[in-house]
């Protein structure tokens, strides 16, 4: 059973809108739940599960050492990716209903739409969530999410026929994980399914560029997530 972090407004009166927040390859820690409170105080209840759970509870997955200390970054992610690549699409794509449902079946929460917004591997969950439950997803972020277009067959990219959800996506400029012709392929492959879209690359930005805890921050990049990420929920969730 995965443990989970769970966030409200304090002044927001129920039900409301729900939002999944799918983190990033580092896992859930006390950057990831800061932002998912952010995010809560724009009068949403967010759901942050420990997607790892199978490899342990989020306090035994964090990382140890100042990951704004770019070898730090470096060598945690090297442990990290195992865990990354254990968690397949078969595995992921049960745990996101699972996800979905309980943020659903809150009383605090309004049985509407919901959110996803995901970083890093987190915004291909996000994309699987909204394939995986057309029937709750209706608006997904994603930022700084590498491996998009790929030759195989289950590339993140193909699942865009599946969703009806609106997609918020900003890219780095200086991402290796998703270089320039992979972005233009992706926007390629949102504009030909008619997904209702925004996305755009920010220019002097790394991977994880939305993490304050790493090595990777960019404020500026981080601020613009967080003030697109608000008006694409404000408009597709009210």
């Amino acid at each position: 059973m995965a443990d989970a972090y769970v966030t409200t407004p304090d002044d927001v009166p129920g039900p409301m809108p729900g939002v999944l927040f799918i983190v990033d390859a580092i896992g859930l820690r006390p950057q990831t739940k800061a932002m998912a409170d952010r995010i809560a105080s724009w009068g949403y209840v967010v759901l942050a599960p420990n997607v790892f759970y199978r490899d342990g509870t989020a306090p035994t997955l964090e990382p140890v050492g100042d990951l704004t200390e770019p070898e730090n970054r470096a060598t945690f992610k090297s442990e990290a990716m195992s865990r990354v690549k254990a968690l397949t699409n078969d595995l992921a794509e049960r745990d996101l209903s699972v996800y979905i449902d309980t943020l659903r079946g809150r009383d605090d929460v309004r049985h509407s739409d919901i959110g996803v917004t995901g970083y890093c591997m987190g915004g291909r969950l996000a994309l699987l969530a909204a394939a995986t439950r057309p029937d709750a997803v209706g608006a997904i972020g994603m930022f700084h999410t590498g491996g998009l277009v790929t030759d195989n067959p289950d590339s993140p990219h193909r699942l865009l026929p599946r969703i009806r959800a609106d997609v918020l996506a900003i890219h780095a400029d200086q991402d290796r994980s998703l270089p320039p012709e992979a972005v233009a392929e992706f926007e390629h492959a949102l504009t030909s399914c008619g997904v209702s879209h925004s996305a755009w690359v920010h220019e002097g930005a790394h991977h994880g560029f939305t993490m304050a805890d790493t090595a990777a921050y960019h404020p500026a990049a981080a601020e613009e997530h967080f003030e697109r990420l608000d008006e694409l929920f404000t408009r597709t969730l009210r």
